[in-house]
């Protein structure tokens, strides 16, 4: 079991394609991922939906992504659903769980349940996780996401990755900086402006503004502060994304919340861009201060910040990357879940005493068959 490859079934949450074309950075590390196991020899199925751009055999949930309805319950429910009846007609090692509602499935499987949480493991997420107790193997995406909540059923940590060569490097930068991200108070676009018009910078907004909270937040915080030296460019994607992050001076990234990764931060790094940005939670995993960044701890050491990112070196950033963000580390720590989690539900089964035709023999032997 140790060396043989796995089948693995990878649900992917129902939101946007894989890989996506704009926002999305979920089903962006799910595509890196898929294809990096199947470089290590292994079989992967993968349920989701819309256009499958992976090397992964794809089942569909949804022929068109249901980005549109991002928030809405019932694409996540429906998702899983189809998720679970797609899962009984596989016979696989692992199943490995992107999705909020999909590992309420898992308790009663035949295999394991990987779930990799996305987000923050405090209140009524942490209860969430909490209740579904040994039913799932949770996998953090940095040491920082854990910290809130160490009771629940952790089977490991593994970073978010990307693939460098999809980057371009640039070392020389242009004199502006850049905030991308989600037009929401956590991300602190407001700060952003407020530290660039203090430095004398000229800053350009690249983000996602397309859900209520995000339009109201942009209304009050975001559209006054708009003016000389603030540019406006809303939401972007593909190519677009790439070079702005590769032109850019530094990524401004006063964050205002306990991020559990940030995927924007290492995409910016594969460039050559620094990351000016808070210490918040997985920022000091991620930049390393005075190297690959400037982590300061007040928004108020931000336009000094500004000014002292020049002096960092693009190569080593790019390096960085190169070095400790490679889908190929990334699928190497999920193969060592998958196994210890398999080895577990191998564990406890083998724990479990039953004669044929005994009183335990029926669930016993149901448990121990795979999905089919």
């Amino acid at each position: 079991m140790s060396n043989r490859p796995l089948h693995i079934a990878m649900v992917a949450p129902p939101w946007f394609d894989l890989p996506p074309r704009g926002y999305g950075g979920i089903e962006a590390m799910c595509a890196d991922l898929v294809d990096a196991l199947i470089a290590r020899g292994h079989r992967v199925t993968l349920i989701a939906a819309g256009r499958n751009g992976t090397r992964a055999r794809m089942v569909r949930t949804y022929d068109v992504p249901q980005g549109p309805r991002l928030g809405e319950p019932l694409p996540e429910v429906l998702h899983a659903a189809a998720a679970g009846r797609i899962l009984a007609d596989l016979d696989v090692d692992v199943v490995h769980d992107h999705s909020l509602a999909g590992p309420l499935l898992a308790r009663g499987r035949g295999v394991p349940t990987v779930v990799t949480v996305h987000g923050p493991v405090d209140g009524e997420p942490g209860d969430y996780y909490r209740n579904l107790g040994d039913s799932v193997h949770l996998v953090a995406i940095s040491e920082a996401q854990r910290r809130p909540a160490p009771d629940l059923n952790w089977c490991g940590t593994v970073h978010n990755a990307l693939r460098p060569e999809d980057f371009p490097f640039r070392p020389d930068k242009e004199d502006w900086v850049l905030f991308l991200g989600r037009c929401t108070p956590d991300k602190g676009m407001h700060l952003a402006i407020d530290a660039a018009r203090a430095a004398g910078r000229e800053i350009r907004l690249a983000a996602k503004c397309s859900e209520p909270a995000e339009h109201a937040y942009f209304e009050a915080e975001i559209k006054p502060r708009l003016g000389p030296g603030v540019e406006w460019l809303g939401e972007v994607g593909g190519e677009r994304k790439k070079e702005l992050l590769a032109r850019a001076r530094c990524l401004l990234f006063p964050l205002q919340w306990e991020e559990p990764f940030g995927m924007v931060m290492i995409e910016a790094m594969a460039c050559g861009t620094p990351v000016v940005t808070l210490r918040r939670g997985s920022v000091p995993e991620v930049v390393t201060d005075g190297a690959t960044g400037l982590v300061r701890d007040d928004p108020a050491e931000l336009p000094q910040a500004l000014e002292a990112v020049g002096d960092l070196d693009p190569a080593l950033c790019r390096k960085s990357v190169e070095e400790r963000f490679r889908p190929e580390i990334m699928a190497a720590g999920y193969e060592a879940v998958y196994r210890r989690a398999i080895a577990a539900g191998a564990g406890v089964r083998a724990a479990v005493p039953a004669e044929p035709g005994g009183p335990l023999a029926s669930a016993v032997d149901a448990d121990m068959l795979p999905v089919a």
